[in-house]
C-alpha cells in the first residue's frame, strides 16, 4: 500500500489563513484570533511555501485573494465543516456538556437577544456560545458561506436555501427628540413628517429597507439627509435635535425620554415586522443548535 505523504499544513496556519481571507487584513485577523501580526503573517508565509501557491497580494491598506487562495480557502472552509461535525457528532455522545453554538444577528437584535440566550446559557455552561453582530448585508454574507448555524434577522434573503421561523414582532417606529413641535400632537400623517431631516440607517439594513417599502407603497420620497451605521449613532443624532429617525420599537428600552427621545404617533406606523431565526435549509443543524431552537420556540 502506498503510503500517503504528510499534510505539509498545520491547522493553526489554516486558522490564520482562513481569517485574513475572511476579514481581508492581518491586522484584524490577529485580533480575531488573539495573536501578534508577526505571529499571523509568519504563518501565512509558512503555508504559502508549504502549499507552493501565492495566496494573496496587497491592496491597499489590506490584502486581496488570489485565485489560488481561492482554492485554499474553500478546501480548508471544508475541512473546518468537517471538523465542526465531529466536534458536533462528539459533543452529541456526552450530551450538551460541551460543543458550540454559533449564531449570527443583525445589529438590532443585540437589544433583545442576550435575553433570549442567557437562560439557554446558564442551563448549559459547557456549551461554547459564539454570536457574531453585522449589519444585514454581512450576516447575508455569512449565511453563504455557512459561518454560523444560526441567524436572526428580520428580512431574510429569499435567494438562499433558508428555513425561517417568525418568533418576536418587530415594531419599526418614528422617532423624535423630546420637545419637538411634532411630539403635541396626537395623530400625523406620513406628508406631515416628510418634511423633517431624516437620519436613516445605511441602504443595506432591514429596517431602512421595510420604510424603504413603506414610503413607496404611499407614493412619497424622504431621502435621508443622513445615513449612519449603527442604531446608537442614530439615537444620539435625533436625542441632538439633527432629524427624524424610524427605528426598532426595541431599540429605545421602557423609558425613550431619559435618552431624549419620544415616538411619534404617525398614520401607518408601527410598519409590523417580525423578527426571523433562520438556518441552512441543506445544512444538518447541530445538537446545541436544535437545542437552542427548541428551547426558544417552548418558551414562545
Amino acid at each position: 500500500m502506498t503510503q500517503r505523504p504528510p499534510i505539509r499544513a498545520t491547522l493553526a496556519q489554516l486558522r490564520s489563513f482562513e481569517a485574513v481571507a475572511r476579514l481581508g487584513g492581518v491586522g484584524r485577523a490577529a485580533v480575531v484570533l488573539h495573536l501578534a501580526q508577526p505571529t499571523v503573517s509568519s504563518q501565512l508565509r509558512e503555508l504559502a511555501s508549504a502549499v507552493g501557491l501565492t495566496l494573496f497580494v496587497p491592496r491597499g491598506r489590506g490584502l486581496e485573494i488570489t485565485d489560488e487562495g481561492e482554492l485554499l480557502l474553500a478546501t480548508v472552509r471544508e475541512l473546518f465543516a468537517v471538523w465542526d461535525r465531529f466536534e458536533d457528532d462528539a459533543a452529541r455522545m456526552r450530551g450538551l456538556e460541551r460543543g458550540r453554538l454559533r449564531i449570527a444577528a443583525v445589529t438590532t437584535a443585540e437589544y433583545f437577544l442576550p435575553d433570549l440566550i442567557g437562560p439557554f446559557a446558564h442551563a448549559h455552561p459547557g456549551l461554547q456560545i459564539e454570536l457574531a453582530v453585522e449589519n444585514r448585508d454581512a450576516i447575508v454574507r455569512r449565511l453563504e458561506r455557512g459561518d454560523d448555524e444560526l441567524a436572526v434577522m428580520m428580512l431574510p434573503p429569499a435567494d438562499l436555501p433558508l428555513q425561517r421561523w417568525p418568533f418576536l414582532e418587530n415594531p419599526l417606529v418614528v422617532v423624535a427628540p423630546v420637545g419637538h413641535p411634532l411630539a403635541s400632537r396626537k395623530r400625523l400623517k406620513l406628508e406631515q413628517v416628510v418634511g423633517e431631516p431624516l437620519l436613516a440607517r445605511e441602504a443595506g439594513s432591514g429596517t431602512r429597507r421595510a420604510a424603504d417599502r413603506l414610503l413607496e407603497q404611499r407614493g412619497v420620497r424622504w431621502t435621508p439627509r443622513m445615513a449612519l451605521g449603527s442604531n446608537e449613532a442614530i439615537k444620539h443624532a435625533v436625542a441632538a435635535g439633527l432629524g427624524l429617525a424610524v427605528l426598532s420599537r426595541h431599540t429605545l428600552g421602557r423609558d425613550p425620554a431619559r435618552d431624549g427621545l419620544t415616538e411619534l404617533p404617525v398614520q401607518g406606523f408601527p410598519i409590523r415586522r417580525m423578527w426571523h431565526l433562520v438556518w441552512r435549509r441543506d445544512r444538518a443543524l447541530s445538537r446545541p443548535a436544535q437545542a437552542f431552537l427548541d428551547h426558544l420556540r417552548r418558551g414562545r
